[in-house]
């Protein structure tokens, strides 16, 4: 089992950037396409973002051009480099396992972490 930690969060204002980071135990990590998940109050949880254990990455819509993926397996870690940011990008982020961005799917996932918490100010 793998077991993930966020952080990297805070309080900024439209326009500002944030770099977010989630490190995990267990070697499972390593060859696992992983990703960053968010949720907004009131709103389903969804994927934004994907990276593959070779460093290919796949974006949601919204956050394209605006959000990089990155991770360094030697460490166990991802990162979520996040520019430009805006109002409708506040939410808690998580990070975990996934396929595709897009809304959560049924599916098998590690533990959720307590998630790192992003308000954007306008």
């Amino acid at each position: 089992q793998v077991q993930l930690v966020e952080s990297g969060g805070g309080l900024v204002q439209a326009g500002e950037s944030l770099r977010l980071s989630c490190a995990a135990s267990g070697s499972d990590f390593r060859l696992a396409i992983v990703g960053w998940y968010r949720q907004a109050p009131g709103k389903q949880r969804e994927l934004i973002a994907t990276i593959t254990s070779g460093g290919a990455t796949e974006y949601l819509g919204s956050v394209k051009g605006r959000f990089t993926i990155s991770r360094d397996n030697a460490k166990n870690r991802m990162y979520l480099q996040m520019n430009n940011l805006k109002p409708e990008d506040t939410a808690v982020y998580y990070c975990n396992r996934g396929v595709s961005p897009g809304p959560l799917q049924s599916g098998v996932y590690w533990d959720w972490g307590q998630g790192t918490q992003v308000t954007v100010s306008s």
